[in-house]
């Protein structure tokens, strides 16, 4: 291994390092990102004559920049993908579509609820994303459960079902968006083989979080709100919802129709949805004049955070960066020897390094690590890519700063990782282990 690149993997372990311990250093992950990938590429560009071959002179810096632009296109799809599905789910939420979610959830009873969310969560993360939805059922919960040392276990539940719906779902969650963009599974493989596995990985959890519930709920009332979002007419915001949430239900089927990126599917939803909205705030100006248009597309894009997309931007560029040097490859090559190609253990390993670190560069660098097969477990739907799409999920609920879910969660509710380490851990990771076993049954059994 040359100086050079082992200045590159430096570069990157201490900016990574960085990045895990934001919560301490105070610098936004984002900024820590770019730098990175800038490092690492500009190190990289100092002598890429050891790296490509072939080449020389002024044509060995053009294929640089091939290289590059290269790898950003495939970056620029995962980062559309999220910016447009983003950007909708923000248009549903500010019109008022996700105001069925508290409607449906109401009750007294304390389990009751317990399992509502439950599977509201899940399958709300599956549709949309772990992270918009662990928001929204925050937001929900407040308005229904008073007491904080209740709220705390709903809370929690509400951190390990959105990772576990996100994880059989090709738009729940980041690393599964990486995964299905990068065609190293399919939305119906994906959903077929992990739906039940991610569904036993939330039921054990919320098994075991019941018998910390008692009783009946002392229910808030809900105060009236009076937003914009009323500004539309209740068959307005049904139309809102339906387009907006229907349609990334539609996206992989247009995948499947067109054969066309995922991304192209987003835009197109985003599109209609802008479009739609255009037309109802355009007759409610006639209606109302003098209101003002703040749920509007072309405003609610300022809400939209780009901080993460420039984070992901970074990350996913430094690793491919990592991949050109060589450096996954070989990392992947002793992980096999050293588990002996035990897929299971690999996987498993990662969802509990997830936990730990983010899990988007740890799917990132096992992209580059693990080259497609044709056939195998290293092929489309593979074991591997299965196990790697749920472990990366799933694993991430073990710990509160293991996922994005559980970072907003924490901070919404004043998690303490010391109280969620003793009390919920060790149920997250028997949920996690569930899951894998389950799979594993269907794979011997079924598949």
């Amino acid at each position: 291994m040359s100086m050079l690149t082992v200045a590159i993997i430096i570069a990157f372990v201490l900016s990574y390092a960085c990045i895990a311990l934001e919560s301490v250093t105070r610098v936004n992950k984002a900024a820590v990102a770019l730098l990175m990938m800038v490092v690492c590429w500009t190190l990289f560009v100092l002598d890429p004559g050891q790296y490509i071959t072939g080449v020389s002179g002024e044509l060995l810096y053009e294929q640089v920049n091939h290289l590059i632009e290269s790898h950003l296109g495939d970056t620029a799809t995962t980062l559309f993908f999220l910016m447009g599905a983003m950007t909708i789910v923000e248009v549903v939420d500010q019109n008022g579509g996700f105001n069925f979610v508290r409607d449906a959830l109401s009750t007294t009873g304390k389990r009751t609820l317990l399992w509502r969310i439950a599977f509201m969560t899940f399958f709300l993360s599956a549709i949309l994303d772990n992270l918009t939805t662990s928001i929204v059922m925050i937001m929900v919960l407040r308005k229904l459960v008073k007491t904080p040392a209740d709220r705390l276990i709903y809370a929690s539940l509400v951190v390990i079902a959105a990772n576990s719906g996100g994880a059989f779902s090709p738009i729940g969650d980041v690393t599964t968006i990486m995964l299905w963009n990068a065609g190293l599974i399919s939305a119906a493989g994906v959903i077929k083989e992990l739906f039940l596995p991610s569904v036993v990985s939330m039921v054990v959890p919320a098994f075991m979080l019941q018998f910390f519930l008692r009783g009946k709920l002392d229910v808030k009332d809900a105060p009236a709100e009076v937003t914009a979002a009323q500004q539309l007419t209740g068959w307005e915001r049904k139309v809102v919802f339906f387009l907006g949430v229907g349609g990334l239900i539609f996206v992989p089927i247009f995948r499947y129709l067109t054969n066309l990126p995922p991304f192209v599917g987003i835009l197109l939803v985003l599109g209609l949805l802008w479009l739609t909205t255009e037309l109802f705030y355009a007759h409610l100006s006639r209606r109302r004049e003098g209101d003002k248009m703040q749920r509007r597309v072309s405003n609610l894009l300022s809400r939209i955070d780009m901080s993460t997309i420039l984070f992901f931007l970074g990350i996913l560029m430094a690793v491919s960066c990592l991949q050109e040097v060589g450096v996954l490859s070989a990392l992947g090559s002793w992980l096999d020897t050293a588990s002996g190609g035990n897929h299971y253990l690999v996987t498993g390993a990662i969802g509990v390094i997830s936990s730990i670190v983010d899990n988007v560069p740890l799917v990132a660098g096992c992209m580059g690590m693990y080259p497609m097969a044709a056939a195998g477990d290293m092929a489309v739907d593979g074991i591997f890519w299965q196990l790697l799409a749920y472990c990366a999920g799933v694993g991430g609920s073990m710990l509160i700063i293991g996922s994005a879910a559980g970072v907003v969660v924490m901070g919404l509710e004043k998690i303490t990782f010391g109280w969620y380490m003793k009390r919920i851990t060790p149920i997250a990771f028997v949920g996690y282990l569930a899951g894998m076993g389950c799979y594993w049954l269907l794979r011997m059994l079924v598949f």
